[in-house]
């Protein structure tokens, strides 16, 4: 017969024994590790980019690819590289090309004048009427000026004035407009347009294209 000592002896070890077999069952469960619940990676998930595109550090001239467009009249037509994706909402003889989100434009005159260049770069000088009006450069018939606009803050334009008679009339008129900031992007799409700007030649005119 076991003493209340042997009985209480017993008890301790069948006691230890049932706290192993849990433990165990843990392990099992838990593929070994009894910390695996602890042990897990936490999954980081980024935040998608947004969708509409930055513009806070100008327009990179660099970076654009450029499309054939014609316009101008049947009698007198006209093309000109411009920016893929820049859309016109008219054709004719003076169609804009706008970027997809408003920042950017390219406009074309083709109507011609009997005035020279640097006559109609003084025209438009005078004839701006914007806050903070500042022209920058008004020399070979290139007006280049920075103004406010109360809607869209500070802007740039650059306009060029285009001679086939060595300056004594105007062919064309080429205008971009975006930011101060997009100066560089900005002179880089006019220098393109007026590279790749092809005008009729009447017969037995020598100009070049």
């Amino acid at each position: 017969m076991l003493t209340p000592r042997h009985q209480a002896l017993l008890m301790t070890l069948a006691g230890m024994t049932v706290g192993v077999v849990a433990f165990g069952t843990v392990v099992a469960v838990n593929g070994g590790n009894p910390f695996a619940a602890h042990d897990a990676p936490v999954s980081i998930v980024s935040p998608s980019p947004s969708s509409t595109p930055s513009h806070g550090d100008g327009l990179a001239g660099d970076n654009l690819q450029y499309v054939l467009q014609n316009f101008g009249t049947d009698d007198d037509p006209v093309s000109a590289e411009v920016p893929t994706g820049w859309k016109s909402s008219q054709g004719g003889t003076r169609p804009k090309y706008v970027d997809p989100t408003g920042v950017w434009q390219l406009r074309f005159d083709t109507r011609g004048s009997k005035q020279s260049p640097d006559q109609l770069v003084k025209n438009r000088e005078r004839s701006i009427d914007e806050k903070d009006l500042r022209v920058l450069n008004r020399d070979d018939g290139l007006l280049v000026y920075t103004y406010t606009d109360k809607a869209r803050g500070p802007r740039m334009g650059l306009s060029r004035w285009i001679s086939l008679d060595n300056g004594k009339s105007t062919a064309v008129e080429i205008t971009v407009g975006g930011r101060p900031q997009d100066e560089a992007g900005l002179r880089a799409v006019l220098q393109h347009a007026t590279d790749t700007l092809k005008l009729p030649v009447a017969p037995g005119d020598n100009r070049p294209n």
